[in-house]
Formats: C-alpha cells, structure tokens, sequence
C-alpha cells in the first residue's frame, strides 16, 4: 500500500530578521526567528505547533502563507514549491491556503458587516456572481453556528467568541484545502474554546481540512492535533503522534512542558520540572543544543555537538543526544 503524499511539506525553512544600526543602516546582527524547521502534514491532518513564545511558531505560520518571505528553505504545497510562485499561480494557492488569526477584533475592518468582509475573498478570486456569493456567504455563517441576521452586524457588536466564529467563516467562505490556525482560542474563555475547536473539528470532518495549529496550551493541542511538533528557539525539537508525544516525551524540553500541565484531581500532584533561567536570545543562540543552558540533563556533549532530530520510535523524532537514556 503506498503512503499519501504530504499536502504541505516543509523543508529547511529559514527566516532571519535584518537588526540595523547607525546612519548607514547597517545589518549589525539577525534574529534567527525560524532556523532550519522541516515538517510534513497529511491531507485532513491535524499538526499540532507548540512551544514558548517567541520560539517561532507564529512566524513559521506566516512563512507558510507567504505573508513574509523566507531567508532560505522549501515549502511544497500538493507538490509545488509555492517561493516559486508568483502573480497569478500565486493567487490560486492563495484560495487553497488560509489564516484563522489569533485576534478575532483587529482582524476585522471596523466599518464592513461582517457579511461584506466573508464575501471580500470570493470577490477577490472572481467567485460566482454576486448573489452566489450572498449564499455561500449565508451558509458559512449557519455552518460556523451563526444567524442569518448576523450578517448586517459590524465586528464591535459581537462577542469575542462570536468575532472568533466569524474569522472561521472568513477562512472557510473560499472552501480552501489548508488552514493556519493561530492560536485561535487563546483570547476566549476556556467556556468558548471548546465551543470554537469543536467548530474546527467539525468543519474538518465535513470538508476533508488539513489544519497547521498553533498554540502554547497543551490541553488545546492533546484535544485537537492528530500530530504534535514542540519548538524551542527556532527549531522543532519533537514531533510525534499525539498519543505517543503525551504519553511519553521523549525530549527534555517536552518533559519540562508536560509537567506544567495541572491534574484535574486535587489528590494527585504532577511532578514538576523547573527549568532554570530564562530562554536565549535568539540574536545570539547558544553553540551545540539550543535547549542546553536550561537542560536538566544537559552533558558536555550538548553545548558543543547539535543534535539532529532523529526517529527513536516510529513516527516519533527528536532532537537529543541521549533521548534514548531519558526515555521513561
């Protein structure tokens, strides 16, 4: 039996951000915001983004959707290398690939009813006349568990979970192949994340949707991801099918996350593992494992040797010199 292929391959991905200083405007130093992150996802996959902020997650997105442009590396969209694209072809990926944004109000335009802005996409890419738009406009609002009359509305006379439902409509109208979901809950009540990922989960289901989810909540990620991929300063660290990562990390940056998951059991008590210090700047990240001044199990090896990630089990990578000696 041959194995799908990926809808979404990334490879090498690299993006430095420029620092300048002095009246030339000189490049004095670089930000290594993403630093060599590869990845696969399968069509209706769920892959899980997590980690610090700061580490990259948010910008591996955007690099996705070519909001910014990389520094180097490939990013192949149902085979094409979309940094090749340009003009037209550009456009058309463009309808396949869409963003859920983390703020559902500053992504709205104050003074467009929420109609107009769900129908401004299907007007961009020349769909339908203008009363099949309407419709599509109309369905995807009963979809995403809206009313007809809410369509007349402008952004500020909704509630937060409400704005997040409409910026769902927003991706959805287009009926695209992959979604960018950047952490499109961590602004709602913990009340209106569940209402808004059973949404996402649904919509999959309904629309074959291939989904990139970005987020620090790890009870989120376990909920809705079929695969998890941890980052730490620029670099993926783990990835692992969502049963396998939750139920043994095989990381030490993984471990220190899981741990800070609270038990929903007041007579059990997780152990914690404290990490010390603070994250690295990523101006100036530490030679050999990034993770290594914060490692509890941190050897010599580690601040001079980068550990590649590697597969330890079956659809599980990491990359750790002695993940094998830390396996539970």
């Amino acid at each position: 039996m041959t194995e799908t292929a990926p809808l979404l391959e990334v490879k090498n991905l690299v993006k430095y951000f420029p620092i300048k200083a002095g009246i030339l405007r000189r490049t004095v130093a670089q930000v290594q915001a993403v630093d060599g992150v590869s990845f696969s996802i399968q069509p209706g996959e769920t892959l899980g983004l997590v980690g610090e902020s700061g580490c990259g997650k948010t910008t591996t997105g955007r690099l996705i959707l070519r909001l910014i442009e990389p520094t180097s590396g490939e990013i192949r969209f149902e085979g094409r290398n979309i940094l090749d694209l340009k003009g037209a072809d550009l456009k058309r990926i463009r309808r396949d690939v869409q963003l859920i944004f983390q703020d559902p109000y500053s992504s709205l335009d104050p003074r467009l009813p929420i109609g107009e802005a769900i129908m401004e996409g299907l007007h961009i890419h020349g769909i339908g006349t203008r009363q099949e738009r309407f419709e599509i406009m109309m369905d995807t609002l009963a979809k995403v568990g809206l009313e007809d009359y809410h369509a007349r509305r402008y952004p500020h006379e909704f509630s937060g979970g409400q704005r997040q439902r409409i910026g769902i409509a927003r991706a959805l109208a287009l009926r695209p192949k992959f979604i960018v979901c950047d952490e499109p809950v961590s602004a709602l009540d913990v009340s209106i994340q569940s209402q808004v990922l059973n949404i996402l989960k649904d919509l999959q289901r309904d629309f074959n949707l291939t989904y990139l989810f970005i987020a620090h909540n790890l009870s989120v990620v376990e909920h809705i991801s079929d695969r998890v991929a941890v980052m730490y300063l620029g670099k993926i660290v783990e990835i692992a099918p969502r049963e396998a990562l939750f139920r043994r990390p095989l990381h030490p940056y993984t471990k220190a996350l899981l741990s800070a998951i609270p038990v929903p059991n007041p007579r059990l008590r997780r152990e914690r593992i404290l990490l010390k210090g603070d994250v690295p700047s990523p101006i100036d990240p530490p030679g050999g494992c990034r993770f290594h001044p914060r490692c509890p199990w941190a050897r010599e090896r580690c601040s001079q040797e980068e550990p590649v990630l590697r597969a330890l089990e079956e659809g599980h990578l990491a990359a750790c010199h002695f993940a094998e000696d830390l396996a539970d």
